[in-house]
């Protein structure tokens, strides 16, 4: 069923146009001036009036990060592979998403401490929980998503890492512009590895989310009487 496979393409697809919308209007207004240095992605998204769609794009990414990362948890769980690492993938695709939120909601120009920590959780957080995801698509037996899935995100997974590293040693060194490319790219990066998430989930029949009732205690079955009585 290709529904569920619409939300990691949504993600992707929404998330790079976004950026790229909020880049344009910012070199439009004169907010960033490319001839200069070219910006990083926050930079763009400080001012107004692409500031609203900038941290409108990265609060419905953060939800449909959300609901993707309980899906993949889900999903691996079916799949016979209940184990630690899974539930260590879905606590970092939780704070991956509400590191976006934070960065949407915390501009740099405002908060940037605040900003800053969200961006952690956001890349740092992020790279890792694909680096995870890669090692549970090797551990899942057979592979509903075709051979080559795991060889891609292992080695998306691994030039993500490369410009996590390069980003930090370039604005170290003063590099700005040169750390900014990294930035955008990794960003796009990380969109495409949940983008893959369809190849993954158009197996995907239904999901449904259940509640499980506490057994009743042994005084307040059927047929015990009660002996707790009510102060009035």
């Amino acid at each position: 069923m290709w529904g569920w496979a619409l939300l990691p393409i949504l993600l992707a697809i929404c998330g790079t146009v976004g950026f790229w919308v909020v880049y344009a209007m910012s070199v439009a207004n004169g907010s960033v001036n490319v001839t200069v240095m070219f910006p990083y992605i926050s930079t763009c998204g400080s001012d107004p009036p692409q500031s609203c769609i900038f941290g409108q794009v990265l609060n419905m990414g953060a939800f449909l990060v959300i609901l993707i990362s309980y899906l993949r948890f889900q999903q691996v769980r079916d799949w016979g592979c209940p184990c630690a690492l899974n539930t260590a993938g879905l606590c970092l695709g939780l704070l991956c998403a509400l590191g976006a939120s934070v960065v949407g909601n915390f501009q740099q120009s405002n908060q940037l401490e605040t900003h800053l920590f969200g961006a952690f959780l956001a890349f740092v957080v992020g790279v890792v929980y694909f680096w995870v995801q890669a090692a549970l698509t090797k551990r899942v037996k057979p592979h509903p998503g075709g051979r080559w899935i795991g060889p891609t995100r292992f080695c998306l997974s691994a030039g993500s890492t490369a410009l996590l590293v390069a980003m930090f040693a370039l604005h170290g060194l003063g590099l700005r512009s040169e750390a900014a490319a990294c930035e955008w790219t990794l960003a796009l990066i990380l969109f495409l590895l949940f983008g893959l998430f369809a190849v993954d989930f158009r197996h995907i029949e239904s999901c449904s989310v259940g509640l499980q009732h506490r057994a009743p205690p042994p005084a307040l079955e059927l047929g015990a009487t009660s002996t707790q009585t009510l102060a009035l």
